[in-house]
């Protein structure tokens, strides 16, 4: 007979299959809820407890919800406290223990005399789809092989705790490109011509490609473009190594390729004027959608000359990096926008790397030429009142 686990000893074999499941689903984010019932504690009104994973703004926490008769009470613990309160309360508090995934569901039970007993069976709800208090649905599945590859997740597809920030980008951005692919005119196109330039280890280009191919059941040519070559023949390796077909990685920069076609563009964090020279690249391919990650702002901010009404605020340096920035940015949606895009400026999110996390996103929709008009006025008014003298993507847009 097994005894339940006590403080300061090995839990029961099937307690601690069932803890490293729990720890496995939580580092993967497949976790839905943990629901411990069949209280004996000594509080009498206590009637349930259910544990689910939250994201805070210090990161990943369990959220404890304690069901009492009459009330219920929240508390929030670091993964590792919550891991430890929830072993010493098994068997001990509480003799059955549900935990709920979007793979796979596990049933522990404890007998009177403290025989643990673990079922396991498949899935019985899909996952939910709001952030912190339910998971989100993710769009890729952990254990795709090339996650491995790339080292995002262990031999066992669990996300590393190290990657867990850039399995949570690459999420977030399916997720942004999935809902600007449904807007725009590539909605019914059965293949798509992708180019990712800076495309670094692959990380986004391989989701993309496999989102695509595998999720959406759609013919796709993806190509990375990056400089570095070490990373070219790596990307090159995985993908040859895991059959996906449809994916290459080519060494070069913005002026070292041009597609033939161009359907959707991604330019993730291209340095100063290279957002420039990406945008337009886009534009004049005739690409139906634009993602481009704008960083390194310093064009613009030399020319700048303050308006009188400004010159108080703009004296300190910050201030000033903080407009040129937001007057870069914001010319660079006017002139995608005129030439025939619906743009949005949007916090994508905050990446491990850098606190660079604006998107520009642009969908290719028609418009009328008083529009058109009015937006170039308005890029006009904008570089008088600044005293701007060149933007380098209007620059290469009026010389197309």
């Amino acid at each position: 007979m097994t005894a339940p686990a006590q403080r300061g000893t090995e839990p029961p074999e099937p307690v601690a299959r069932f803890l490293a499941a729990l720890r496995a689903h939580i580092e993967s984010g497949t976790l839905l809820k943990l629901v411990l019932s069949a209280y004996h504690g000594p509080e009498a009104a206590l009637k349930k407890l259910d544990v689910r994973a939250v994201e805070l703004k210090t990161g990943r926490h369990l959220s404890f919800v304690f069901h009492h008769q009459t009330r219920d009470t929240t508390m929030n613990f670091s993964v590792a406290q919550g891991l430890d309160e929830i072993a010493k309360r098994l068997g001990q508090e509480f003799r059955s223990a549900h935990l709920l995934t979007t793979t796979e569901d596990f049933h522990l039970e404890f007998s009177r005399k403290g025989a643990a007993r673990l079922t396991r069976g498949a899935a019985a709800q899909p996952p939910p789809t709001t952030q912190h208090n339910r998971e989100k649905r993710r769009r890729l599945d952990h254990r795709r092989p090339f996650l491995h590859a790339l080292g995002i997740t262990d031999a066992a597809h669990i996300v590393k705790p190290s990657m867990a920030h850039k399995w949570k980008q690459i999420n977030k951005f399916l997720e942004i490109f999935d809902h600007a692919l449904a807007a725009s005119p590539l909605a019914q196109q059965p293949t798509l011509n992708i180019v990712d330039f800076g495309s670094g280890k692959g990380y986004l280009t391989f989701a993309v490609h496999d989102y695509l191919r595998h999720t959406l059941q759609r013919t796709a040519h993806v190509t990375g473009v990056e400089l570095r070559p070490e990373l070219v023949q790596l990307c090159n390796a995985v993908a040859e190594r895991e059959k996906c077909a449809g994916l290459t990685f080519r060494q070069g920069g913005l002026a070292d390729y041009a597609p033939s076609k161009l359907d959707v563009l991604i330019a993730l964090h291209a340095c100063d004027t290279a957002t420039d020279q990406a945008l337009h690249l886009g534009v004049k391919a005739g690409a139906a959608l634009i993602l481009c990650a704008p960083c390194c702002h310093k064009e613009i901010r030399p020319q700048l000359v303050a308006p009188p009404v400004l010159q108080p605020v703009l004296q300190h340096g910050i201030h000033a990096a903080q407009e040129a920035e937001l007057v870069t940015d914001g010319l660079r949606a006017l002139l995608l926008e005129a030439s025939g895009y619906q743009v949005q400026v949007f916090e994508f999110i905050a990446l491990e790397h850098t606190d660079k996390n604006k998107l520009i996103l642009g969908i290719k929709k028609p418009q009328p030429p008083s529009r058109t008009a009015e937006l170039w006025r308005q890029v006009a008014a904008l570089k008088d009142f600044y005293g701007i003298r060149a933007q380098r993507l209007e620059l290469l847009l009026k010389h197309d």
